[in-house]
């Protein structure tokens, strides 16, 4: 396991629901640890995915009477509370006391399953617009990235970069300007405000403007912007899978009040398009990890956001996905 108590002691998206549904149990690496994930009777369950006899992935097995995992290897059958309580080998014979898989903490939301590996000292990020039903939610991802999770996370507080990883859609080459604008570190994390950038096309009207945008860092690998606007409303919730130091999946909920007459799969296209043009620059990042240090780095004042970021992850104490 990574050994970063921040990350540790925080809540992880590891799957969606609907990936459980198909998969029954289900093996994901989180923060260098391999979890196993399955459900039962409605309850969410993740356990080290390690049988406690000869260390097979007990997610290799499979789901027996309902509620018990069975050991692919030996038969070795475990309860909702990880204990073993039958030997096929030796059916007479009770389970050692110490016959017990490790546990985690588990719950869903946001259609997500979330997984602590630790004692969660924060409640999940919130997502603004979730419970407000008159906002249409698209789940775009997963996208699997052969990189940092502070660096995903960076790259999506970034407004700079958009008229030219994203040029002819979130900007243009010939409107690269940044308006200067103040960013803070607050009890929820950090918050920017009025971030501005031209776009060609931000209402699908056909005519450019310039729009501001609200980011939130809320937790370490979580985010949030909202596209401020007194009409139509748009907002991210980016938040990341940290398999390993370097490798990441990133889930992204896309929250919009219009449009709902819009097909799915265009939203969901336009995303993926985006996220594929982020995909080249952050995996080619050097350092990988993230440089907490402000020396390491050249800053101007369109980098408010990734400076407090990194203020904000330096003060809490952060290791993990750091230089």
């Amino acid at each position: 396991m990574i050994n970063d108590l921040v990350l540790i002691n925080d809540w992880h998206p590891v799957a969606n629901m609907q990936q459980l549904h198909d998969k029954k149990l289900m093996s994901i690496r989180l923060l260098g640890e391999d979890v196993l994930v399955w459900s039962s009777q409605g309850r969410i369950y993740a356990w080290q995915d390690l049988c406690i006899h000869r260390g097979t992935k007990l997610s290799l097995g499979e789901i027996v009477d309902g509620d018990k995992v069975q050991c692919p290897y030996h038969g070795w059958t475990y309860n909702t509370e990880g204990r073993c309580v039958h030997i096929p080998a030796h059916p007479e014979q009770t389970p050692p006391d110490k016959a017990v898989v490790k546990t985690y903490q588990a719950q869903e939301r946001y259609g997500f399953i979330w997984v602590t590996l630790g004692k969660p000292e924060h409640d999940i990020a919130p997502f603004p617009e979730w419970d407000n039903d008159a906002y249409r939610k698209i789940l775009c991802g997963p996208y699997t990235m052969d990189a940092c999770g502070t660096r995903i996370v960076e790259n999506f507080l970034d407004i700079g970069h958009f008229p030219f990883v994203h040029e002819g859609i979130l900007g243009v080459k010939e409107r690269p300007e940044i308006e200067d604008y103040e960013s803070e570190i607050t009890p929820e994390g950090v918050l920017s405000k009025g971030v501005k950038v031209y776009q060609p096309d931000p209402y699908g009207t056909g005519l450019g403007d310039t729009v501001a945008y609200t980011y939130r860092a809320i937790r370490p690998l979580t985010a949030y912007l909202l596209k401020e606007s007194d009409g139509p409303s748009f907002s991210i919730l980016l938040t990341i899978t940290p398999h390993e130091t370097v490798g990441s999946t990133a889930w992204m909920w896309m929250a919009m009040n219009y449009g709902h007459d819009l097909p799915e799969n265009e939203l969901i296209a336009w995303q993926d398009e985006i996220f594929e043009q982020d995909r080249p620059i952050v995996e080619s990042q050097r350092p990988e990890l993230l440089p907490l240090d402000l020396q390491a780095e050249l800053h101007l004042n369109s980098d408010r956001t990734a400076i407090s970021y990194r203020k904000w992850l330096n003060e809490m104490g952060l290791t993990f996905g750091t230089a």
